[in-house]
């Protein structure tokens, strides 16, 4: 008979597991009170019918995991306690925008911001708009400015993929050419990168348009602007009649409503010579059965050995590419149907190279020291880098003068800010840094496992004197030093010195469970020795001391404002000044359906105005008789100035002995004389 749910029936249930009493009554446990227990069969729980039990379930679940951020959450909060924070610094100047900035650049002391329909200068100090150029029916997503001496070279780049070279002197803003722009929409072209060669004699744009990539390479006339600036004569022509300006014309634009001491005006009647066209450089073509019938051929086909290693030139036929590719897909490929296809060659990196003895040039090609002659180039996915030379014209065959060949492809490359050092990264976590001023390489190292290169940043080479980072007075040789941030966000400081062989050291580890905390993007502060800003996937700034390593300080913007992409920030750094200018948003702005029109603030970040930081800006210099004098810095020193001491301690000391040796011979000498006098007494 069984008792319905919910009436009033208990029972005493023994506590434990029920277990098989063993056949002999002697081995029976003897019964306690404690080993049962009262249970009230009323309170038993009825079984919930479906979908409520599964609602249950969710909701348990729910709960539980909330409750596990919760813990996580005050375990956090009890860690950040118990470390030390860091000193947080607010900015110093705040340059409110009617528009939402792009991007930005500097050069000497202006800032160039491009945004809507165009992009405007202000002064570095002020943060005063000094002129806008706002002649555009779209944005300016990408902008670029070279200091040229006494004269700045912007490129800005629109939203169309236009770029047009602009030369700013004194107070004038000439533009000179709209690089890739056709009257037919259809035939327009798209400019993705830019790279202007130190000096500002070359300049290379990446350019995309009916499904291929290629590179046009360009000569400035900067002489010849100058004296053009300098001797203006008006383009327009008198007797002829003026047409009408476009809608999208270049003219220029009133300043009367601008913040500023200094008048900038739009020169348009003045032209400049254009840049001359030099070179335009395609991808590789992808390796194919060879048509020569003999090795001769092949060596034939090669002249001056030039462009010996890019692969093109061999002596492989068909059938043995098809042979081996069968091989690879019957190992590798899991399904047989679907068939691989390579990838568009969408993206290039290139540099512009000094003269140097690693670089094949031919005899009769002189180049000045300083000038670019070289342009170095390699292709996502291939494993060579291209060096092909400056020195030519439009008609002379385009062939790369020499090939460096790599084990794997090659993902990263970053010449440094005096075009001095190269690094090279390859796809299996390999760099390869190489010294182009002597001329050979500082060795070859590897990342940790699991590793991959993102990005590249060189560091101004520095020592450590007296526990504080200081720079050497003359330019050390064949010493480099440069951060590497991985694609799993971890930091790692590289050092080459010499024919040492280079050495890697752990600055930050990946994060494993806090993911907010990993760093996106790195920039060093060439102004201050040893110093890094780290942006951080939480929106948090910080600056880092790479030799120590630890953070010296924090930086954060106004409560009202954030960083709209975290993880992509907006911000540029001064290379001469002590300085960087980050972007930031009001949240509410940000979600609004028009962002172009939002307000957003440029905020300014003086590092010399902070109290930690002010004693590193001022004294950071290392005198060269100081190395020379300081057993510490003797590995450092150049092998002429090791040499040097050496002779110079050597003739010391055989000085001090001379000088020893004539001494004692005064004493005997004189002593004698004493002798004398006293025997002849």
């Amino acid at each position: 008979m069984s008792t319905p749910r919910g009436s009033q029936v208990s029972s005493f249930m023994r506590k434990g597991v029920l277990e098989v009493p063993s056949p002999t009554e002697k081995d029976w446990p003897k019964d306690d009170e404690d080993d049962y227990v009262f249970i009230d069969l009323g309170e038993e729980v009825d079984p919930l019918p479906q979908p409520y039990r599964m609602i249950n379930k969710m909701v348990n679940l729910l709960f539980d995991k909330c409750w596990d951020v919760i813990q996580e959450r005050e375990a956090r909060r009890k860690v950040e306690f118990s470390q030390t924070q860091p000193t947080i610094y607010a900015p110093l100047i705040e340059s409110k925008l009617n528009k939402m900035p792009n991007c930005m650049a500097i050069s000497q002391d202006y800032v160039f911001i491009g945004g809507a329909k165009g992009f405007s200068i202000y002064n570095l100090y002020s943060a005063k708009r000094v002129y806008g150029w706002e002649k555009l029916k779209v944005d300016v997503t990408s902008i670029w400015a070279t200091d040229l001496g006494s004269e700045i070279l912007i490129v800005p780049v629109d939203e169309m993929g236009i770029a047009r070279l602009f030369y700013f002197y004194k107070d004038g803003l000439f533009l000179i050419k709209a690089i890739n722009e056709v009257d037919d929409a259809s035939k327009q072209t798209t400019c993705v990168k830019v790279e202007i060669s130190q000096g500002g004699g070359f300049v290379a744009f990446l350019l995309q348009g009916a499904g291929d990539t290629w590179l046009d390479v360009y000569k400035l006339p900067k002489e010849s602007w100058l004296k053009e600036v300098e001797h203006p004569q008006p383009a327009l022509n008198p007797k002829k009649k003026v047409r009408q300006p476009q809608p999208n014309a270049l003219e220029p634009v009133t300043s009367e409503d601008l913040e500023t001491d200094m008048m900038v005006c739009f020169r348009g009647d003045i032209k400049l010579s254009l840049p001359v066209h030099i070179m335009k450089i395609k991808p590789p073509k992808p390796v194919t059965g060879t048509t020569f019938k003999s090795p001769l051929e092949i060596f034939a086909k090669v002249e001056d050995y030039y462009g010996l290693g890019s692969g093109q030139n061999h002596f492989i036929k068909d059938s043995q590419w098809e042979q081996q590719a069968a091989i690879f897909h019957a190992s590798y490929r899991k399904d047989p149907d679907t068939e691989w296809e390579e990838e568009p060659l969408s993206m290039a990196t290139f540099h512009f190279l000094l003269p140097s003895s690693m670089i094949a040039m031919p005899a009769e090609v002189k180049s000045p020291s300083g000038v670019a002659c070289v342009l170095g180039i390699h292709w996502p996915g291939n494993h060579n880098f291209f060096l092909y030379s400056l020195h030519r014209t439009l008609k002379d065959k385009v062939d790369p003068e020499s090939v460096w060949p790599c084990a794997a492809p090659i993902t990263v490359s970053q010449l440094s800010c005096t075009c001095t050092y190269l690094a090279l990264a390859c796809e299996d976590g390999v760099l390869t840094l190489l010294d182009l001023a002597e001329g050979f390489p500082l060795g070859v190292i590897a990342l940790p496992k699991g590793c991959s290169c993102q990005s590249i940043h060189f560091l101004k080479y520095f020592l450590v004197h007296k526990g504080k980072n200081m720079y050497p007075e003359n330019p050390l040789k064949s010493q480099m030093k440069c951060v590497v941030l991985c694609t799993d966000s971890s930091l790692y400081l590289l050092t080459a010195r010499g024919t040492q062989g280079p050495s890697i050291s752990v600055l930050a580890e990946r994060p494993i469970k806090h993911l907010d905390e990993a760093i996106c993007a790195v920039a060093p502060v060439q102004a201050l020795p040893g110093m890094l800003l780290v942006f951080y996937g939480n929106g948090s700034l910080q600056l880092m001391d790479v030799a120590k390593p630890q953070i010296i300080c924090a930086f954060a913007l106004p409560r009202t404002y954030h960083l709209v992409v975290p993880w992509k920030p907006l911000f540029v750094v001064s290379v001469q000044h002590p300085c960087f200018l980050l972007r930031g948003d009001h949240p509410d702005e940000t979600e609004s359906s028009n962002t172009k029109d939002s307000q957003s603030s440029v905020f300014y970040f003086n590092l010399e105005a902070y109290p930690l930081l002010e004693n590193l800006s001022k004294n950071h210099t290392i005198p060269e008789a100081d190395m020379t004098e300081n057993a510490a810095f003797a590995q450092v020193l150049p092998l002429e100035k090791r040499c040097e001491r050496f002779l110079q301690k050597r003739f010391q000391k055989l000085e001090k002995a001379a000088k020893e040796q004539e001494h004692c011979a005064r004493i005997r000498r004189y002593s004698l004389l004493l002798q004398r006098e006293n025997f002849r007494k």
